[in-house]
């Protein structure tokens, strides 16, 4: 009887009805683009961290990112953390941003990701042509397909240089993209330091990998100890290191943020306006039912229940175009990306907005007077 009461007041004004589901269709969309986006450019910013082979990383004093990082580090520092009990290895690895002149001399920049491939460090992921021994070629460089046009390439084998230096197309990964819109291009440590003019084993990061039985904790503190010049992170500590340049230092995060915010606010505030009018049009109708002995309790049920069948089709409905749009993004530089756990927490969103919008009805309903309905 709840439903049945539920779906004749929510059917009664169709285009009141139909107002509140655009209201939270429009919500529902804004925050999985809102947050998507923030998912996506999330996944960028510590794409290289998360796939690095690494237990600890160094770095200079004042490096803030990936991305921004200058090849400062030299042999001595190397051999200073390999000296340290519990370390197995200790990585080089070089990376600067850099300029790519293409075949008809336009330019672009690019970050030069430079690792020692005969180890684990930081390989090219998501491989999609190609090799990781094409990379050992005297011109060999990796390139993601979505930065091709970017580039003037075509597929494996075209030719652009950097700094100077011929880089052959040798490898293509798909998937791979930088938040500073800059390309990736995925190189030996080697080439990478000819591109820069760097000194012979100068290095931008050490990826340390620890022995199995060591305490990471000691073993970094060990570092720390004896490098002066350089800091040590968890790459967790490093990860949120990234995020906190990127996404808030700049000031891009706390924009997708609060678009999401505004989006909820908006949703909210058209859901709990219309399911406020629809209630009022309807209180003869919750009058005679208080007067027929029906309990408060079932009453806040019945506007509860068209609170919820307006989440479940507006939260349905905002699903299908955000997808829809998740979908199209998937080929441009920015990637909306939404979760399964994402999925769940909006709708657990949607809901919570359709529960403050039934909790503003709710409290006319407690005002009415069951004799009202024997007024005229």
């Amino acid at each position: 009887m709840i439903l049945t009461l539920a779906l004749r007041n929510f059917s009664h004004d169709r285009l009141r009805s139909l107002v509140t589901i655009v209201g939270i269709v429009f919500a529902v969309v804004l925050l999985a683009v809102q947050l998507g986006l923030y998912a996506g450019a999330s996944r960028m910013i510590t794409g290289a961290v998360d796939n690095a082979a690494a237990d600890l990383w160094v770095m200079p004093f004042g490096t803030q990112s990936f991305d921004e990082g200058v090849p400062l580090l030299g042999p001595a520092e190397r051999h200073q953390v390999l000296a340290v009990d519990g370390v197995k290895a200790a990585t080089p690895l070089v990376v600067g941003f850099a300029d790519w002149r293409r075949p008809d001399s336009a330019t672009s920049s690019v970050v030069v990701v430079g690792a020692d491939i005969e180890t684990e460090s930081l390989r090219p992921w998501q491989i999609s042509a190609g090799g990781m021994e094409n990379l050992k070629e005297p011109d060999g460089v990796g390139v993601d397909r979505s930065y091709f046009e970017e580039l003037g390439i075509a597929g494996l084998g075209d030719l652009g240089h950097v700094e100077g230096e011929r880089a052959r197309v040798r490898l293509i990964t798909e998937g791979i993209r930088s938040f500073t819109q800059s390309p990736y291009i995925f190189t030996t440590a080697h080439r990478a330091r000819n591109m820069f003019g760097a000194k012979s084993q100068a290095s931008t990061f050490l990826l340390v990998r620890t022995e199995s039985d060591a305490n990471v904790a000691s073993v970094r503190s060990e570092i720390a100890g004896r490098l002066k010049t350089a800091e040590v992170l968890t790459p967790a500590e490093f990860r949120d290191r990234n995020l906190q340049q990127w996404l808030f230092n700049t000031g891009a995060g706390v924009a997708l943020i609060g678009g999401a915010i505004l989006g909820l606010i908006v949703g909210t505030v058209i859901v709990s306006q219309t399911l406020y009018s629809s209630t009022k049009d309807h209180l003869r109708e919750y009058a005679t039912l208080r007067a027929l002995g029906s309990p408060s309790l079932y009453l806040y049920k019945v506007v509860i229940t068209q609170a919820a069948l307006c989440a479940v089709i507006g939260y349905t409905l905002g699903m299908i175009f955000a997808m829809i749009l998740v979908r199209a993004s998937q080929e441009t530089a920015m990637q909306i990306v939404v979760s399964p756990f994402l999925a769940i927490g909006l709708f657990m969103l949607t809901v919570g907005m359709a529960g403050i919008a039934a909790a503003a009805a709710i409290v006319k309903v407690m005002d009415i007077d069951p004799a009202s309905v024997f007024s005229r």
